[in-house]
């Protein structure tokens, strides 16, 4: 279903290129340009040059095209190129690229289509400043902030588009889960309404972030079951046989985003081994841990976490400072 056929013209060498860019933008496969009486420039010379420009150089071309051909004929005092273009995506792939610009916007969208089930995200970025490494964080990031949707991290490679570089680049992420995505979505609604269920009676009550805290704190502790060799995900914690401090975590986030409560899930270590806990909001710019596998892991400083063996990216998470005016859990 490509553009078979498209005419345009072209006066500049840079008109060339814009020319054949739109052709592949509309997923053309034959495009005839004719060239103006005063172009200046060697067309053979000029037309291989824009070609292989389109293809290798701009992001969109290097995202989509397999390769392009062209063949000039002159008429009267003027030439007419045959521009003829094969494709490695579809024409809906192209159409579906979405711009953004900054790693925020990228990580919203990875979120979103992780918390779909999404086997691809196509993003072309306005101002690329990241790596490839740097994108794979980013995913990594995403699955725990949407943990309805967090059940398994999946394989993902990225791509970058053109590998050369450049500030426009085309982000290509592909994904793959570890379930059937009809099973996932399954879970992941199952998932939704139970977490619901448990949120539901502190909603119409007016209480303290710190006594919201502790009421959510209370209902994890009380609705789940941790076990170290349990599994990974919220759906293990509160719908499966237990889950360890990642599956702990993602409940404990599942439950504060439907109070309306700040929380972050924090990838860190204790004294060595693999471990995950939380970092909520409390006041505004006032931040406490919490881990939700321990039962005196409420609303703690870092100060705190650290006498205890707890090690994490102090550059990554909010900083837990000792400030607090509002101690009251009542």
């Amino acid at each position: 279903p490509y553009s078979t056929l498209c005419r345009s013209q072209a006066g500049t060498y840079s008109e060339l290129v814009n020319t054949v860019l739109f052709f592949v933008s509309q997923g053309t496969e034959k495009g005839l340009i004719q060239l103006t009486d005063d172009y200046d420039g060697d067309v053979e010379e000029d037309l291989n040059r824009a070609c292989l420009e389109v293809a290798k150089d701009d992001p969109l071309g290097a995202y989509a095209v397999d390769f392009i051909k062209n063949d000039c004929t002159k008429v009267l005092t003027t030439y007419e190129a045959t521009i003829t273009i094969s494709y490695r995506r579809t024409r809906e792939q192209i159409r579906s690229l979405v711009n953004v610009t900054g790693t925020s916007a990228i990580r919203d969208e990875v979120r979103a289509a992780l918390a779909d089930f999404q086997s691809e995200v196509a993003l072309r970025v306005g101002y690329f400043t990241e790596s490839a490494d740097s994108i794979a964080a980013l995913v990594r990031q995403a699955y725990y902030d949407e943990p309805a949707g967090a059940l398994g991290m999946p394989e993902f490679t990225v791509s970058l588009y053109p590998a050369s570089g450049g500030q426009q680049r085309i982000v290509e992420i592909l994904l793959t889960y570890p379930e059937d995505t009809q099973a996932l979505r399954q879970k992941s609604d199952d998932l939704q309404s139970t977490a619901d269920a448990l949120v539901l009676p502190l909603r119409p009550h007016q209480l303290s972030p710190s006594a919201r805290q502790a009421e959510l704190f209370s209902l994890v502790r009380e609705h789940v079951r941790a076990r170290p060799d349990g599994g990974s995900t919220a759906w293990d914690a509160l719908l499966g046989d237990g889950a360890d401090s990642e599956g702990l975590a993602l409940a404990y986030k599942l439950l504060c985003d439907l109070a309306g409560v700040e929380c972050t899930v924090v990838d860190g270590t204790l004294e060595g081994t693999p471990r995950f806990w939380t970092i909520v909001t409390v006041e505004q710019n006032v931040h406490r841990h919490v881990d939700p596998s321990r039962a005196e892991g409420l609303l703690l400083t870092d100060t705190q976490m650290s006498e205890s063996g707890f090690v994490w990216d102090t550059q990554e998470y909010p900083s837990c400072g000792e400030s607090l005016s509002e101690t009251s859990t009542t």
